[in-house]
């Protein structure tokens, strides 16, 4: 069974306060991109560049392998 739905139309400090909550949550993902960046920057990598974090991927066809990284 569904919930309820209210027939009262929402007030004005209901549509305020919506705003405001959404406007605070974009402000905090903002300052969080912010701060995740700037720690990517610190390490040097480049996040605008995909080839600046080394990938290493295997495939193989069955069978065993022995594999250490290069460090």
């Amino acid at each position: 069974m569904p919930a309820p739905t209210s027939t009262r139309p929402k007030t004005l400090f209901r549509k305020v306060e919506r705003a405001s909550v959404g406007f605070l949550m974009a402000i905090m993902a903002w300052a969080l991109e912010r701060i995740v960046m700037r720690g990517i920057r610190k390490e040097g990598g480049d996040p605008k560049h995909p080839s600046a974090a080394e990938t290493t991927s295997i495939t193989t066809k069955g069978g065993d392998i022995d594999f250490e990284p290069e460090l």
